[in-house]
């Protein structure tokens, strides 16, 4: 089994540099840390996750308080998940998978909070632990979240680039800031463009917005193009053209958003913003422990960029 000596031989750094490394890692510069973390895979030294918490007289964990319903979210929170606890075990941490009933059950160094909504407000500001939210928000807690705004506004002007006449915006029905940060970056372009904007707010399934193409089918010409705030709602679209013997895409288009696994069951594969979902789940641990080591100390906000990733309902 190999020891702290041998990881610091293999890195070439003093044994007072790994242990650093290990449990103070805020303390020590990226590069320095990349080669002993090297040099730890290579030996698959992995650290005394129950000596490191007593010396620095820590628990070792961090929750990951889920506030929606798991099971209507695809993969999604696989990615998260897989991000979060490939990021926490560099630094021989165990993650906590919560719900809002068990919230204060066992202890913890910090929370990462995920579906929060107005209404939790209350609760993630009970949570006695340095805390940091997957989601933008408005209640100034330190958080992760793609560039909503800025998202949109790049699929909005490719929509236009290709010739699609009219835009059609079907958002999320829900009063939340990345909703109201996604129409935003929608009307802006349109706006610059000289365009009006067309906007429809449904419920994030598809059978809502396959209902909605349907009912209004005549009143969206050929040459329109459906910017969707989920990949649900594209889902529902795409269906439902098809049904209408619509032509996609020529005639109509259709842009997702998440690019998490959706996209690639509808056909033609819907074209989408693919979030950087495993990467953000990465940088809440990370963002989380600086807080932690930080005793508190507030982190700001990190915005991922979006991916357009094009499939077969766009020209």
């Amino acid at each position: 089994m190999a020891t702290l000596t041998d990881v610091a031989k293999k890195a070439n750094v003093s044994k007072m540099t790994v242990s650093r490394v290990i449990n103070h890692p805020e303390q020590v510069r990226d590069e320095l840390k990349e080669l002993v973390y090297e040099a730890m895979r290579e030996l698959n030294y992995r650290p005394n996750a129950a000596a490191k918490a007593l010396a620095n007289k820590r628990t070792q964990i961090i929750k990951l308080l889920i506030l929606e319903e798991m099971d209507t979210t695809e993969p999604y929170y696989m990615f998260l998940l897989t991000g979060i606890a490939n990021e926490l075990d560099k630094y021989a941490y165990s993650l906590q998978l919560l719900t809002r009933n068990n919230v204060q059950i066992g202890d913890s160094d910090g929370f990462i909070v995920c579906g929060m909504r107005r209404e939790d407000e209350t609760l993630i500001k009970s949570l006695d632990k340095p805390v940091v939210l997957f989601g933008q928000n408005e209640m100034g807690t330190d958080f992760i979240d793609s560039n909503n705004e800025e998202s949109m506004a790049k699929a909005t002007k490719y929509a236009i680039e290709k010739g699609y006449e009219k835009i059609v915006y079907l958002g999320i029905a829900i009063d939340e800031p990345f909703s109201h940060s996604r129409e935003k970056g929608y009307i802006k372009v349109m706006n610059d463009y000289g365009k009006k904007p067309c906007i429809y707010n449904l419920k994030n399934r598809s059978r809502y917005s396959a209902a909605f193409i349907k009912e209004n089918w005549g009143k969206f010409s050929e040459n329109t193009l459906f910017l969707c705030a989920s990949d649900r709602l594209g889902l529902g679209v795409v269906r439902e053209i098809k049904e209408q013997n619509g032509i996609i895409p020529e005639d109509y288009g259709v842009i997702g958003h998440d690019g998490v696994f959706l996209d690639q069951i509808a056909y033609p594969h819907l074209t989408t913003l693919k979030q950087s979902i495993t990467e953000m789940g990465a940088a809440c641990a990370r963002m989380v422990l600086k807080k932690v080591n930080e005793e508190g100390k507030a982190q700001g906000n990190q915005l991922f960029e979006t991916e357009l990733k094009r499939g077969g309902t766009t020209r």
